[in-house]
């Protein structure tokens, strides 16, 4: 690395990337999906009072989704025009992201089956119409179109991620 070289004046601004800019309405629905899937509260306390005082609460699916929903609003906000970002801030943010939003459609399930109530449930499978208004797929191994949606717009970071590191040839760089 030539210290004297302007390929590696950090200070370089470059335009964001289409793909970051479109996150904008991407950002949006992902946000709105972990509220509607998790039911997360407007408002979410943390417990700050010790360094290990987090350990039930990060297991808790509400506030993975609502930790996840605040990595998103950052996000929507980076990819605002004209706000400026950095490329590390983006790949950090879209990391942090990562794990939560793979494992939200799996978890969702887990919080649906942990609040239904299976005897009601069965006794519904029994009646020949089965729920009022709901409709059993015809086939167990069915797409779930909410969950697969969810995947699409996941997608959709990493494609922001990898415009961004091409744009800036893997440099740290400003993003405008």
């Amino acid at each position: 690395m030539d210290p004297d070289s302007p390929d590696d004046d950090p200070t370089i601004t470059i335009a964001k990337p289409d793909e970051l800019l479109a996150l904008h309405g991407v950002t949006a629905e992902l946000f709105e999906s972990l509220r509607n899937w998790f039911d997360v509260p407007p408002h979410v306390t943390l417990d700050l009072r010790e360094v290990d005082s987090a350990v039930t609460e990060l297991g808790d699916p509400v506030l993975i989704a609502a930790m996840a929903m605040r990595k998103l609003q950052a996000l929507n906000l980076l990819s605002t025009p004209g706000v400026m970002t950095t490329t590390d801030v983006v790949v950090t943010i879209v990391g942090d992201l990562d794990r939560a939003l793979l494992q939200a459609p799996t978890m969702r399930l887990r919080v649906q089956a942990a609040e239904t109530d299976w005897d009601e449930a069965f006794e519904l499978l029994a009646d020949d119409d089965g729920p009022e208004g709901s409709e059993a797929p015809a086939d167990t191994a069915a797409a779930d179109p909410e969950a697969e949606r969810f995947q699409e717009l996941h997608g959709y970071l990493h494609q922001a991620v990898h415009a961004v590191i091409e744009a800036s040839e893997g440099q740290i760089r400003y993003l405008v």
